[in-house]
């Protein structure tokens, strides 16, 4: 639904008051999920410093930083498993992104 002109999207959604909790919870999942990104930007910087830059790893990593940043968009503070499962989930994979550059 479009706002109406000259008023901001954002004054259209219904209150919502979140728990220091919910709150902390979400900044942490936001936060592993940027680790990722980061952990996909460092392999594309190896990638490319390489003797041998492999364009299809450079590729692959780009795609999956993009892929990050619509599902970082997706994260619903409300939504108690999806945080639970983004902060462990995220915190993997920036984990196993970076053990390729060992």
């Amino acid at each position: 639904m479009a706002a109406p002109h000259g008023m901001s999207v954002t004054h259209q959604l219904e209150e919502y008051t979140w728990s220091d909790k919910e709150t902390a919870a979400y900044e942490a999942a936001i936060e592993a999920v940027n680790g990722a990104v980061g952990a996909y930007s460092a392999l594309i910087a190896a990638e490319e410093r390489g003797p041998r830059a492999d364009p299809n790893v450079i590729a692959e990593a780009r795609s999956a930083r993009s892929r990050l940043a619509r599902e970082r968009e997706g994260l619903r503070s409300t939504d108690h498993a999806q945080i639970a499962e983004a902060r462990a989930h995220y915190a993997r994979l920036a984990r196993e992104v970076l053990a390729r550059l060992a």
